[in-house]
């Protein structure tokens, strides 16, 4: 059936039906199952489905909206980030994470800026959470640690609080010394996440200027990973990481 006569016998624009088929709208219910009419295929399955992806997120209950990239993470396993300026959202202090969203360029309310911060906490516990850990690998690039986001102290904060959750099981952090030079991750952040279900492919998410790229396609998703391999090769290891971080925290002092 080609998308003209589908989207004519569903009493739909053809282009309405591309965005669902892009996942760019979501379907409900009353949709899903005409559309099952008309295809002449039942599955209960994906009826239920429907009706968890219409569930609202949990940080809906924080007043935000539009946090793709949040619904991802929640249902990840395992994210793979390469960290350029900032460091990654999962590893940020309150005050850190207070003053990058603060110096953001989008404007938030004081409001808006406080359930922000406090979405990015809560998303930290899934580290520690013996029911549904998150396993995260950290690329980060030395210039990061450099920086004077929120002032001295709270940089100070920042790499201390680095230190302490490299420890954990879930957690691998590994810098991107300087003396590499221009190295091949140099061209834009990136982070990568995988999902328990083997039937979930694996996500690329490209944030950029005004807004993030969210995508599937297997050969760019393994176009990143071969990255992310290379990186960690580059990368010090997790000791020499940590050593790396104490001797900046040392001249900060």
């Amino acid at each position: 059936m080609t998308i003209e006569d589908a989207a004519a016998a569903l009493d739909k624009h053809r282009n309405s039906l591309y965005r669902l088929e892009a996942g760019e709208t979501r379907l409900d219910v009353h949709l899903a199952r005409s559309m099952m009419d008309v295809y002449d295929h039942y599955d209960p399955d994906l009826i239920d489905q429907v009706r968890e992806a219409l569930k609202p997120g949990w940080w809906t209950a924080f007043g935000l909206r539009d946090m793709g990239y949040v619904d991802l993470e929640t249902e990840a396993s395992t994210v793979w980030e390469l960290a350029l300026i900032l460091l990654p959202g999962l590893l940020q202090t309150e005050s850190y994470a207070r003053a990058v969203l603060e110096t953001g360029s989008l404007k938030r309310t004081k409001p808006e800026l406080v359930n922000q911060v406090k979405v990015r906490m809560i998303r930290q516990q899934r580290l520690t959470s013996e029911a549904n850990a998150l396993r995260l690998v950290a690329l980060v690039d030395e210039s990061a640690l450099w920086q004077r986001i929120g002032g001295e102290a709270v940089m100070r904060d920042q790499l201390n609080h680095l230190v302490m959750v490299a420890e954990l099981d879930t957690v691998t952090l590994r810098v991107l010394p300087r003396d590499l030079g221009f190295h091949a991750g140099q061209d834009g952040a990136f982070t990568l996440l995988d999902f328990s279900d083997a039937e979930d492919p694996s996500m690329l998410y490209v944030p950029h200027a005004t807004g993030s790229l969210h995508i599937e396609d297997p050969e760019q998703v393994r176009r990143a990973r071969m990255l992310v391999d290379h990186l960690l090769e580059r990368a010090l290891g997790s000791e020499d990481s940590i050593a790396l971080i104490e001797r900046i925290l040392a001249e900060r002092e």
